[in-house]
């Protein structure tokens, strides 16, 4: 059976993106058939013209829902979703809101030089550290840290992310997804089958069965 290819267009700053991702995980698992698919993360910025050092969450998120407390029940829906999904969102350890250039130029890095479960392993890890644990997930050192718990060379990472590799991937994934008509994250490709939304894993066990079929016909 030929590879099933998976493409995640995707921001850090997403929530839903997450979630996204471990419904993904769980279904991969339940339909049997996660060693035949190929998993590319398109970066989508949502936010590219964040200032490089991020801004005060709370100030950010006042602005853009206009008021506080609207920010903080959405927050709270999408911490009750996430538990579902297996995503522990500790919003009160937020301070920033990142520019997430870097976070996916870390990824870039990733794809091209380490095996899928790494790179996934580091994808997660980087959700985990902004939404679980507060980190700020736009700063250089922040990034390395997390790279050097997963495996990965300090040195060459940092290397990486101190050039400009990295970039013209972004911008051209952009141009890509443009094209394509997609204008929102979390959306999941499956063989060709455009998936948009946070979906439970029901909805990915039944598109990754079809193109098992697919593939295997």
């Amino acid at each position: 059976m030929q590879a099933i290819q998976v493409e995640i267009h995707y921001d850090f700053i997403c929530p839903w993106c997450w979630i996204g991702q471990r419904n993904l995980a769980a279904a991969l698992i339940e339909s049997g058939v996660r060693q035949a698919v190929s998993i590319r993360y398109v970066p989508f910025e949502l936010n590219p013209s964040m200032p490089v050092e991020g801004m005060d969450r709370r100030s950010y998120r006042t602005r853009k829902f206009g008021s506080w407390a609207r920010s903080q029940g959405m927050d709270a829906q999408v911490a009750a979703a996430g538990l579902t999904a297996g995503a522990q969102f500790h919003y009160d350890r937020m301070l920033r809101t990142p520019n997430t250039r870097l976070a996916h130029r870390l990824m870039q890095f990733a794809q091209s030089r380490s095996e899928p479960q790494r790179t996934a392993a580091l994808y997660h890890a980087i959700y985990a550290a902004y939404f679980s644990e507060g980190r700020d997930i736009g700063a250089l050192d922040t990034l390395v840290a997390i790279a050097t718990e997963h495996a990965f060379d300090a040195h060459g990472v940092r290397a990486y992310l101190l050039s400009t590799s990295g970039n013209e991937e972004i911008d051209a994934a952009r141009r890509r997804a443009d094209q394509l008509g997609i204008h929102s994250v979390p959306t999941i490709t499956i063989a060709g089958e455009v998936i948009s939304g946070a979906q439970p894993p029901s909805v990915f066990v039944n598109a990754l069965h079809s193109a098992a079929q697919r593939s295997a016909a």
